[in-house]
């Protein structure tokens, strides 16, 4: 048992870390969100884990340091059948529980699936936003949606019309359809009713019939009404629904203590926008604040600072580290290595989570450069191990004799091959 390094699986895993981090992102940013998050994670992983997998076996082939030449000379064929099984297939499963775990709601709350946008289309918003700001943030708000989101579209002015009831956005054929009932919309001259418009968007989701699902409101206006709110709000805080507000141009204190009040009151949030240009910023912060939670991205919604979650995630990547080292010792076949690389998977993994859990920031460049950072700490970290915890090279004999009573017994693998080839086990 030797404690020993080799520096180039070391150079290697590093980059195989990063060509798995380069592809896993070409993943999720074209199908997250569109696939299922548990498996586009599990993938994630199963992918990183792959490319480090085949890193360190390029590697040891080239430089067979902790190995030793006999593993070279006979059992590289079997490394690169389990290559696949070990890495993507089994890290792909990982991934996907520990995702699946992750995304339980704890003490019972709805994640925000359905999204009702009320927006203020009274006679005054020809002066206020006479280029339709308003409804080109609520587009790209509509466009940047989850296939699993369901949104409504409500415009008011001293009446409310549903423009369009709740239906999912399952691909861009959904979308482009609700856009066109968006852009086909005319200004009127009516005046602004708020009371009436929370009053039929609550009749909405209760008519959609699905208690299952948590909901949201954005409601949009720059003008004031008379509004009882213990009434017009009883129903949005019994079924625990928050109503974002957004104050357009507003140049009358009522109005924005009204919809300050209305947020308040639901556990919802309050935006003064004074540039009808600067909309789309505060639409897509509104969406990404409504609970999304994954193992690679930020989390955020009424979870965001939860030491659970937190906990839940440093232990997720602790975990997949571990996978990821268990993987190179069934991939080289020797217990040794794995017992090495599982330690270290789990500091790099515990190391990974940090990076991940007080890094993210929702912010795209800066997210992706702290998720390379995770993956080159899952992979670095684990492949320094085995110069802390010492190792055993497979299928070596003492001084290059066979012992005696050691015949067809040298290999120490997961799988007990030995010279005679014959099956022991451990």
């Amino acid at each position: 048992m030797q404690r020993k390094l080799n520096l180039l699986m070391l150079l290697f895993s590093l980059i195989g870390g990063a060509v798995g981090f380069g592809v896993s992102e070409v993943i999720l940013d074209k199908w997250g969100g569109e696939w299922p998050w548990i498996v586009v994670i599990g993938l994630y992983f199963g992918l990183v884990a792959l490319f480090i997998g085949l890193s360190c076996l390029v590697a040891e082939m080239i430089s067979p340091r902790l190995n030793g030449p006999s593993w070279r000379q006979r059992y590289t064929g079997t490394s690169w059948k389990l290559l696949v099984p070990a890495t993507l297939v089994m890290l792909f499963v990982v991934g996907l529980g520990l995702e699946f775990v992750y995304e339980i709601n704890a003490g019972g709350a709805k994640p925000v699936k359905d999204i009702a946008l009320v927006i203020d289309n009274s006679g005054s918003m020809q002066e206020t936003d006479p280029d339709n700001g308003r409804y080109t943030a609520a587009k790209s708000m509509i466009s940047r949606m989850d296939s699993d989101n369901r949104v409504a579209v409500m415009v008011f002015s001293d009446q409310t019309n549903l423009l369009q009831p709740f239906m999912q956005v399952k691909n861009q054929a959904a979308k482009d359809k609700i856009l066109g009932e968006i852009d086909a919309l005319e200004a009127t001259d009516g005046g602004t009713d708020i009371s009436r418009a929370l009053s039929e968007t609550m009749q909405h989701i209760q008519d959609k019939g699905d208690a299952g699902r948590g909901t949201m409101v954005v409601l949009l206006s720059d003008g004031f009404s008379d509004v009882d709110l213990n009434s017009a709000l009883a129903l949005y805080k019994q079924k625990n629904v928050q109503v974002n507000t957004i104050g357009l141009s507003l140049v009358q204190s009522d109005g924005s203590s009204l919809l300050k009040s209305i947020a308040q009151e639901t556990g919802g949030q309050y935006y003064d926008v004074q540039n009808a240009g600067d909309l789309s910023v505060v639409f897509q912060k509104i969406y990404q604040d409504t609970g999304e939670r994954t193992l690679i991205t930020e989390r955020t919604g009424p979870t965001q600072n939860s030491p659970v979650y937190m906990i839940i995630r440093i232990a997720a990547l602790a975990l997949i580290g571990a996978g990821i080292g268990l993987a190179l010792g069934l991939i080289f076949d020797n217990r040794y290595l794995a017992r090495s690389f599982g330690v270290g998977g789990v500091v790099s993994g515990l190391l990974a989570g940090l990076l991940l859990e007080f890094g993210l920031s929702g912010e795209g460049w800066s997210d992706a450069v702290i998720r390379l950072l995770a993956c080159l700490v899952l992979a670095g970290v684990l492949a320094l191990f085995t110069a802390i915890i010492p190792v055993k090279e497979n299928g070596k004999l003492a001084s290059g004799l066979q012992r005696p009573g050691s015949a067809g017994r040298a290999h120490d693998g997961f799988s007990g091959r030995s010279k005679d080839n014959s099956s022991r086990g451990f």
